[in-house]
């Protein structure tokens, strides 16, 4: 049985001749939580792009549970059930995370109406523990620019989550946070694994192997070699790739 959720094959970008991404052949299995790193440039983002339609691939193929996405707009990918989150949050700053959170729960994308027909119901137990599970069941009635920057982020994920899509990208998800902060994230996210498809773009490997199963590892816009955290940690070629930027330990 093919359990590959997403599939993206021999997929090149190029920007004015660089080659963002170069043969790009990279796949994830429904349910799994998976690590992507490398060094800066290496393409990660762009592999991002690619897949929720920000950027166009310049030849190749995406394909998402046996379809093909690759010439769909960004907010079709949205509608079928891939959410991004870039390493910038946003949130509604002027808002408080409870309705932040009623925004997202609702499909009107009338930010008034939705605060105006939000009631006690399913939305509403849902809603709280969704705060619950990201921290913020303290935090409801706080506005979201109050927040601190890890708490932002949580409530960033939360909204997502929220929308209930199948495949989560993230972008760097801990940039920024306390050692508390990226641990409690941590823990998160292997809440949300196997409820959701989760690629995680991260430098911090120790987040990396707190979280994830198979790393893949990408170098100069393709993937350089995937495994455990110890098969990528004992793997030359990685090494090599890493060499002047503070090793892999710093990814």
């Amino acid at each position: 049985m093919n359990t590959e959720q997403l599939v993206l094959k021999n997929v090149t970008v190029n920007f004015n001749g660089f080659h963002a991404l170069d043969g790009l052949d990279f796949s994830v299995d429904k349910g799994e939580l998976r690590c992507l790193i490398g060094p800066n440039g290496a393409g990660k983002t762009t592999a991002l792009d690619i897949i929720c339609g920000k950027t166009k691939v310049t030849s190749g193929e995406v394909d998402f549970e046996s379809k093909s996405i690759t010439s769909l707009q960004e907010h079709q990918i949205a509608r079928i059930g891939i959410g991004r989150k870039f390493q910038i949050p946003s949130v509604f700053q002027d808002l408080t995370v409870r309705e932040n959170l009623q925004v997202a729960y609702s499909e009107n994308t009338s930010v008034l109406s939705n605060l105006f027909k939000f009631g006690l119901s399913k939305d509403e137990e849902g809603l709280n523990e969704l705060a619950e599970m990201v921290n913020l069941q303290e935090h409801l009635d706080v506005l979201a620019g109050h927040l601190s920057h890890g708490q932002t982020q949580w409530l960033e994920i939360a909204l997502l989550v929220a929308q209930n899509p199948k495949l989560i990208l993230m972008d760097e998800p801990t940039a920024g946070m306390t050692r508390q902060e990226t641990h409690k994230t941590a823990e998160l996210f292997l809440q949300l694994k196997s409820k959701h498809t989760l690629v995680v773009v991260e430098h911090d490997m120790g987040f990396v192997k707190e979280i994830g199963d198979v790393i893949s590892v990408m170098h100069q816009g393709k993937i350089l070699a995937e495994g455990t955290a110890q098969e990528i940690e004992q793997n030359a070629a990685v090494r090599d790739a890493y060499l002047g930027s503070g090793g892999i330990t710093n990814a």
